[in-house]
């Protein structure tokens, strides 16, 4: 690899990503492998992660998994101890906040346990990891990079999705407030915005004639791959992005910026 490459790689650091088991979380993980990392896969259940694991061991990387909820502070905190607890892995350097879920239906047709669900996953969920892991961080007298996985709903709206987005607006505010108050203690703050991106879960509506019509309100008349994120990541979890902290990147294919 090039030397100017060099700073994107994170060889040897240890890098926690929460939601693991699937979609962005999953090919994070196998990225971040890919660049030397040795990484810890989060997800309530721990067996669904056995295949992202067993794939970055055949790839001749590092990869362990663990059980966590991050809507249970006590499950956080149970995590962290146990990736702490491997050989020598100790506290996370690297922090990908990006469990999330969401309900779709109408806004007068939302329920409270709809709300409750989506708020405590994507909001609440981002506050308990990202404070519990900043906490060892400081302890440990070392500077990290923390990434929260917002959404450019968390900027602009959609239907249908009224406690997604109230979630994801609030994950970018809060990854400013972090980044203001951990700026002294070297640890960085940023927020990764995905715009549509295909993952298994919604290539069906994505393909489908309604996802014919959303593609036409987006400028580059496409929506993102995967892989489109991973140049992003890499800026804001690596050194590359040293100097970038309260940072909101926005991978849309312009949409955000689309005409109203």
């Amino acid at each position: 690899m090039s030397d100017a490459l060099t700073p994107f790689r994170l060889d040897g650091r240890v890098v926690l990503v929460t939601g693991a088991s699937s979609g962005l979380g999953q090919h994070f993980a196998r990225l971040l492998a890919s660049v030397g990392a040795r990484v810890a896969v989060a997800a309530r259940r721990a067996d669904k992660l056995q295949g992202v694991v067993d794939d970055i061991a055949a790839a001749g990387g590092e990869a362990r998994a663990f059980t966590l909820d991050v809507t249970d502070a006590a499950s956080v905190r149970a995590c962290l101890d146990a990736v702490g607890a491997v050989g020598a892995w100790g506290v996370p350097d690297v922090v990908i906040n990006n469990a999330g879920v969401t309900v779709t239906r109408p806004l007068l047709e939302q329920t409270e346990e709809d709300f409750d669900q989506v708020l405590d996953t994507n909001l609440k969920g981002c506050w308990l990891v990202a404070t519990e892991a900043a906490r060892r961080m400081v302890a440990a007298g070392k500077g990290g990079a923390i990434v929260n996985v917002a959404s450019i709903l968390g900027e602009r709206v959609a239907g249908g999705v009224a406690p997604y987005a109230i979630s994801k607006a609030g994950v970018v505010q809060a990854t400013k407030a972090m980044a203001l108050e951990l700026a002294r203690h070297r640890i960085r703050v940023n927020a990764l915005l995905p715009g549509y991106v295909v993952t298994d879960l919604n290539r069906d509506f994505l393909t489908s004639e309604a996802g014919d019509k959303l593609r036409s309100r987006i400028p580059s008349r496409r929506f993102g791959e995967l892989t489109d994120l991973d140049g992003p990541l890499l800026l804001l979890a690596s050194d590359a992005g040293a100097a970038m902290s309260g940072a909101t990147v926005a991978v849309d294919g312009a949409h955000l910026v689309s005409s109203l």
